[in-house]
């Protein structure tokens, strides 16, 4: 489904500032995987997930997305089918619009509009049914301003929109990051249901071992923009933030540093 070949990143090059950010990142996912990106600061996973995303072009190597070369597709384009939510829970929905409204725009995305009514009847039940899934109370308030919501039932929101048309791709970008622990792990456990009932690909990149373990069924280390771990199956299924911080260590030489990571 996503075969990421031997790109490579460098912002500012030539400056003072240059910054190698892929060193040649290579891995794949298959269909229906979900796979769990870590790392510590400055390991490549945000740029890696914008690459794949088309928020800057790479400087070498290559995207495939469902055996199509996306590479230097723009992003605007790649929006057709791939699912994405930030790490700002007010970055994914319209704050002073309605939820049902919020929910017609994406159910929107990409189709050919009319100037029919707005949301019809048919859509309001639709929309009230499907959300009943996220068991936040939010079927009952389709007309309430998003600007009014909590941080994780704005991120919840914004997970469901981004799924509302079952992309090919769904890139989560340490989406739970900004939540406080009670509420991030309400939103993880609607991600796991969202991605298993709709058999979507997913990426998500995450600060915290724990969760990196926990969810999804790969699981890739990032160090110094490149992939040092790739672990799936029943070896993802036996790991501790122990056993990983060990095969940290062997693969990189170095020490794993970061305290956020590991005890989060």
């Amino acid at each position: 489904m996503l075969h990421i070949i031997d790109i490579h990143k460098t912002f500012n090059p030539g400056t003072i500032n240059e910054k190698a950010a892929l060193n040649g990142v290579n891995f794949y996912l298959d269909d229906g995987d979900f796979c769990t990106v870590i790392g510590g600061n400055g390991a490549g996973k945000s740029t890696m997930l914008n690459a794949v995303a088309g928020v800057w072009p790479i400087d070498e190597g290559v995207i495939l997305l469902d055996n199509k070369n996306i590479t230097g597709v723009p992003e605007h384009k790649r929006a057709a089918y791939l699912g994405r939510v930030f790490q700002d829970p007010m970055t994914g929905t319209a704050s002073t619009m309605e939820i049902q409204e919020n929910l017609a725009l994406a159910a929107r995305r990409g189709k050919s509009r009319t100037l029919g009514w707005g949301i019809t009847r048919q859509e309001k039940e639709k929309y009230r049914e499907l959300l009943k899934m996220l068991e936040l109370g939010l079927e009952e308030r389709l007309t309430s301003k998003v600007g009014l919501l909590s941080g994780g039932q704005r991120q919840a929101l914004t997970l469901f929109m981004a799924t509302l048309q079952q992309p090919r791709l769904l890139l989560l970008d340490e989406h739970t990051a900004a939540l406080d622990p009670k509420t991030a792990e309400k939103v993880l456990k609607v991600t796991d249901k969202i991605i298993a009932e709709n058999h979507l690909t997913a990426l998500m990149v995450t600060h915290n071992m724990k969760d990196a373990i926990a969810h999804g069924n790969r699981l890739i280390m990032m160090h110094e923009g490149k992939v040092i771990l790739n672990i799936s199956g029943e070896e993802k299924k036996k790991l501790t933030v122990a056993d990983l911080m060990h095969q940290f260590e062997a693969a990189s030489g170095e020490e794993f540093t970061n305290d956020k990571a590991i005890l989060a």
